[in-house]
């Protein structure tokens, strides 16, 4: 099995920073992400920070475009579970972060749904947007981030179109692409990667690409 390890980064703090979060970034992060489990190979997702250290994984095992999937840390606590939702003809996956990291506490406090667009026809060529609600934006005329797919390329943005986060496929040092399943993730300053990544999955999701 071919192994995967990002590029590394070099980055610095301050002495004495703290950060709120474990999730949250202080400056631009590198991420890489596998669409593949480490579990016997199978379905799933493996999230690689910029030192090749695990800390996101998802293991469907032989299933694939489940009802239900689970983002874990790499001790396998569950940080977020995405569910899938029927409201008409739209494929729409709803987010909800664990209180404490059982798949079984999961408050819609920390809530996120992932619609896809009217009628949206897949093209690399073009690009497709689909709106990101959160617990603090339930009003579905409202959207708090978005997820626009140009080709190869995902960018997720705030409601005022400030980037936060990039997805595309990852390049070799000698700047040849890597296979399909392989990507880079690049994520802004003061961000949730989590968060960032439970979006990247839905998208997956939706795009029964997961």
């Amino acid at each position: 099995m071919v192994k995967i390890h990002p590029d590394d980064v070099t980055t610095t703090s301050g002495a004495g920073e703290e950060t709120i979060s474990p999730y949250l970034t202080t400056e631009p992060e590198s991420f890489t992400i596998w669409m593949k489990s480490l579990v016997f190979n199978t379905n799933g997702c493996t999230v690689f920070n910029s030192k090749g250290r695990i800390i996101y994984r998802v293991d469907n095992y032989n299933s694939k475009s489940c009802r239900e999937v689970y983002l874990m840390d790499l001790s396998g606590h569950v940080l977020f579970t995405l569910r899938r939702q029927k409201f008409g003809l739209f494929k729409t996956w709803e987010g909800y972060r664990s209180s404490s990291e059982t798949a079984e506490s999961t408050t819609k406090l920390e809530y996120f749904r992932v619609k896809n667009k009217v009628f949206q026809i897949p093209n690399k060529d073009s690009s497709s947007s689909y709106r990101v609600v959160t617990g603090s934006c339930r009003n579905d005329e409202q959207y708090c981030y978005k997820m626009v797919n140009r080709g190869e390329s995902l960018a997720i943005e705030d409601n005022c179109g400030k980037l936060l986060a990039e997805v595309k496929r990852k390049q070799s040092r000698n700047g040849l692409k890597l296979g399909e399943d392989v990507l880079t993730m690049t994520v802004e300053s003061q961000v949730d990667h989590s968060f960032i990544v439970g979006l990247v999955l839905a998208h997956s999701l939706i795009n029964c690409i997961l």
